[in-house]
């Protein structure tokens, strides 16, 4: 009779034991899913709080190109010059330097293997 009440024990824990794993892998399978939610919102809010900054930027970027191109204006430069009383005009001629670019000349060996190319042909 020994024997049964050790068998008899092993057989009442067994459900025990299997509905105790079955808890806890749901357990963890729910803590898993709010987690995984939780990411997933915290990544939208940080793209969302990137992309408003990178708006930002770009605006500013806009901004400061704008006002780039109305400083580089001609009309704005002269102006600007008038203000400040630099004397600054045209150059004379005198002051003017011409550069000439030298003919670009072919090397022998080049000349020759073009026209053993054309031969070729």
């Amino acid at each position: 009779m020994a024997k049964n009440r050790k068998s008899d024990a092993a057989v009442r824990f067994a459900p025990v034991i299997k509905a105790l794993l079955l808890c806890a892998f749901f357990v963890t399978a729910g803590v898993g899913y709010v987690w995984y939610k939780n990411q997933i919102s915290m990544l939208g809010h940080q793209i969302k709080e990137r992309e408003n900054r990178l708006a930002d930027l770009e605006r500013g970027n806009k901004v400061r190109r704008d006002q780039l191109a109305a400083l580089c204006s001609p009309v704005k430069l002269d102006e600007r010059v008038r203000q400040l009383n630099l004397g600054l005009g045209p150059p004379a001629l005198t002051q003017i330097i011409r550069l000439v670019d030298a003919p670009v000349q072919v090397p022998q060996t080049s000349r020759i293997r073009a026209v053993e190319l054309a031969r070729r042909d």
